[in-house]
């Protein structure tokens, strides 16, 4: 099902679970983000993705591993972001999770309208906890964990962490909620940049 959401400064983008099909724009859009970004979201300099990468992240099952995809509505070649889960093997309750969102379009809250919308998907279908590993200096992905909940550090390693934190029952929770709210009557700006935290396990 496809989604067409309104970010805070008016723009829409549409989102949709990824199929197999988007292969070509995923790389496209891969080939956008710059060293950092890339850095951020695979934890490694990563030159370019190979074809049993983009297999893994467009071939998904939807259920045990859900990706949805944004782009500019009426142009699904021109990629905006990502965010995916992956359930864990010996832990069917959680999955980890990843957002990447294109380089020119962070600061837009992309991320947090496509976190919103993984959190629904993984909730229908019996995920209760989000799972990340991610760089410790990267305070944007931290900050939009933070607004489902107090993360729960789970392990530091040099330059990493992982986290993980307890989904809302419904919607987005409380406190994004009421910043999103805030933001909409003009009293807070919005201001995550939504970069990507670790690579999911495949």
């Amino acid at each position: 099902m496809e989604h067409t959401l309104r970010l805070l400064d008016g723009t829409e983008i549409a989102v949709r679970p990824i199929v197999p099909e988007d292969a070509a724009s995923l790389e496209a859009g891969f080939e956008r983000l710059g060293p950092e970004s890339r850095y951020t979201r695979f934890l490694a300099p990563v030159g370019r993705l190979s074809g049993s990468q983009l297999r893994y992240l467009t071939e998904v099952d939807h259920h045990d591993h859900e990706a949805l995809v944004a782009y500019e509505p009426g142009n699904e070649a021109a990629g905006i972001g990502v965010a995916r889960f992956v359930r864990l093997d010996d832990d069917p309750g959680a999955a980890e999770f990843a957002v990447t969102v294109a380089d020119d379009w962070q600061g837009r809250g992309v991320g947090t309208a496509l976190l919103t919308l993984l959190a629904d998907r993984a909730r229908e279908e019996g995920i209760d906890r989000f799972r990340g590993l991610m760089l410790a200096r990267n305070e944007p992905i931290q900050n939009l964990v933070a607004l489902f909940g107090t993360p729960r550090v789970l392990a530091r390693e040099p330059g990493t962490v992982e986290v993980e934190v307890d989904l809302p029952q419904t919607g987005a929770g409380e406190h994004l909620e009421k910043m999103l709210r805030a933001a909409a009557r003009g009293l807070a700006e919005l201001q995550l940049r939504a970069a990507d935290g670790g690579d999911p396990p495949g």
